[in-house]
């Protein structure tokens, strides 16, 4: 089942300064803010010091919606006007294979829906209208 669809803003290094600036302007409840730091070490992969403390996921609460967020990580393209995303957030991973699979309908797969450190089922795809989509499943007791 779909839970919901959310803006997810994509930050150029700065995304804590404006978790601060949502938090204070839209009086936003902050409810996790996970760095690339903190995920858990990849041996096959050494985190550059400068993404450390770049944000991999913020969630923020504002009313009866969210708002997300993350920094790109050094490197990335960052292209000003391409900074928000649509993410849907689901409780099952057949159903997010589902949805991933009727948005691939003449787009394109960024990343290939896979096991994260933060879901069971994640993966982004740009549909045929060029509008860049993030399937996360959402799962108790995932880590």
């Amino acid at each position: 089942m779909i839970l919901g669809v959310h803006a997810y803003l994509r930050m150029n290094g700065n995304g804590k300064e404006a978790v601060r600036f949502y938090e204070n302007t839209l009086e936003a409840d902050v409810l996790g803010v996970q760095t690339y730091g903190e995920l858990p070490e990849n041996p096959e992969f050494t985190l550059p010091s400068e993404a450390k403390d770049r944000i991999v996921h913020a969630q923020l609460k504002i009313g009866n919606t969210f708002l997300m967020l993350s920094d790109t990580f050094p490197g990335q393209p960052y292209q000003t006007g391409s900074q928000v995303d649509v993410a849907i957030t689901l409780n099952d991973a057949e159903k997010s294979k589902e949805v991933f699979e009727k948005l691939q309908n003449g787009g394109e797969v960024i990343m290939p829906l896979q096991e994260t450190p933060w879901s069971p089922s994640y993966g982004q795809i740009k549909d045929k209208f060029g509008i860049t989509w993030q399937i996360s499943t959402i799962a108790e007791n995932f880590n």
